[in-house]
């Protein structure tokens, strides 16, 4: 893909970038001209994301292993992109987990992770980059939630409410840095169905759990989800740089639906 130049300067912070959609968005901003720093649980995986990244970006991608439910792991990548790259101009909150269980098999210890890495990790984030995005002049922070953040799904009650919390907090962040005249624009991103790893998974989990042999009926299930079937991370991602550049510059605490037709449905 060749550099169209529409982040050229930015310095980008991408959670959960290992893979899907934070995959998706950490290739196409480093094409759109950003530098780069891509963060992820799964350190493996990450390194080879960024290693071939790098191939094409050089020096202007940058690595960093990183739990968000971790406010000491959110200190290292803030101060390590700072240290590399001098300012923060966007943060892309995209890491998040989904645990498919019906309401009454849901833990306590189950509700309370999701909500670590879904809502408390795109918080911790949002706090720290608002202190470095305001020294050096504003910012775009964009937060990937969730269709399932305005319609629920009975196996998903512990998602669908971490995914809600992040929706109203997205409104809140945006406000605060509006009403203190930071120029920190805050907005969120709502996928639909997008053919992630861990959408497969989710599949998987679901297959079993019904004790199918095959996963066939369940897949059948969650492409008829949405009208246009299965969305791609890329389809994400595009709505994610418009968010993030200078052309959605009188764009805050917007939610950007891109789902297929999912909530019509």
């Amino acid at each position: 893909m060749a550099a169209m130049g529409r982040l050229e300067g930015k310095i980008a912070i991408v959670t959960g970038a290992a893979a899907g959609i934070g995959r998706g968005i950490a290739e196409l901003f480093a094409a759109e001209g950003a530098a780069l720093v891509m963060t992820d649980i799964d350190e493996t995986q990450g390194r080879r994301a960024a290693d071939e990244l790098r191939g094409r970006r050089g020096d202007r991608v940058l690595f960093i292993p990183h739990d968000v439910a971790s406010e000491e792991g959110w200190h290292v990548v803030i101060d390590g992109t700072l240290a590399r790259f001098g300012r923060l101009d966007i943060l892309v909150n995209n890491a998040g987990i989904q645990i498919s269980r019906p309401l009454e098999e849901i833990s306590l210890a189950e509700w309370r992770r999701m909500f670590q890495v879904n809502a408390e990790g795109p918080f911790l984030g949002t706090r720290m980059a608002i202190v470095a995005m305001k020294a050096t002049g504003g910012g775009s922070i964009v937060n990937i939630s969730s269709t399932f953040a305005m319609v629920a799904d009975g196996l998903n009650a512990h998602y669908c409410a971490s995914k809600a919390a992040l929706r109203h907090f997205t409104k809140a962040a945006a406000l605060y840095c509006a009403d203190r005249g930071y120029n920190i624009r805050v907005n969120s991103v709502h996928p639909g169905v997008i053919r992630t790893p861990m959408v497969e998974r989710e599949i998987a989990d679901v297959t079993a759990a019904r004790g199918l042999a095959s996963d066939r009926t369940v897949r059948e299930e969650w492409t008829q989800l949405c009208p246009l079937g299965l969305g791609e991370p890329q389809d994400i991602a595009y709505g994610v740089i418009y968010l993030a550049s200078d052309e959605a510059r009188y764009v805050t605490g917007a939610e950007l639906v891109i789902d297929g037709g999912h909530i019509i449905r």
